[in-house]
């Protein structure tokens, strides 16, 4: 398994440019919360020593996902959390919507577009093409960037950057800007 670095050099590779970044600060929170409804919209009931738990795909999804982001870096999964628990309840307003199926692929839909927008500027194909594990990395790349513009966890990101210039250039893909 590739670790923190690794994983967060190769999706940066191809995320440099600042128009690219803003565009994914949209499009990734708005696919999440689609795929989280979409995921939502069948409920499971599970009865264990007598106790009843109510449970749908969206939180099976968020716990596989906590818990390989918590092997990554600590710092970064408690923030997820945070963030998982936020979409979830925010969610939580619409799956029993009669028009949620519609709604998720109506935001999945916009959210790919500002994904497709902010590759266009960079110049580079998305993160996911070479490597489908990308997908959950993109939240996790965007809770990095925010913990780097406080200036938290400035040694990690001294060392994904050079390593992701690297990535890039072995990529031929034009200098960011």
């Amino acid at each position: 398994m590739k670790n923190i670095e690794e994983q967060l050099s190769q999706y940066k590779s191809v995320h440099f440019n600042k128009t690219n970044i803003k565009t994914h600060f949209i499009g990734v929170p708005l696919i999440i919360w689609a795929v989280t409804l979409l995921l939502s919209l069948n409920v499971y009931q599970l009865n264990v020593a007598n106790i009843s738990f109510t449970y749908t795909p969206a939180y099976v999804f968020f716990a596989v996902s906590l818990i390989y982001y918590f092997i990554l870096h600590v710092k970064l999964a408690i923030a997820m959390v945070f963030y998982s628990a936020i979409n979830l309840y925010l969610v939580s307003f619409v799956a029993d919507h009669e028009y949620a199926l519609y709604i998720a692929l109506v935001v999945f839909f916009i959210g790919w577009v500002f994904q497709f927008i902010g590759h266009y500027y960079e110049k580079a194909k998305p993160a996911f093409i070479d490597d489908l594990g990308q997908f959950l990395i993109a939240p996790l790349f965007l809770m990095a960037e925010v913990y780097f513009l406080l200036g938290w966890e400035k040694t990690l990101e001294e060392t994904i950057t050079p390593m992701a210039v690297s990535k890039r250039r072995k990529l031929n893909i034009p200098s960011h800007g």
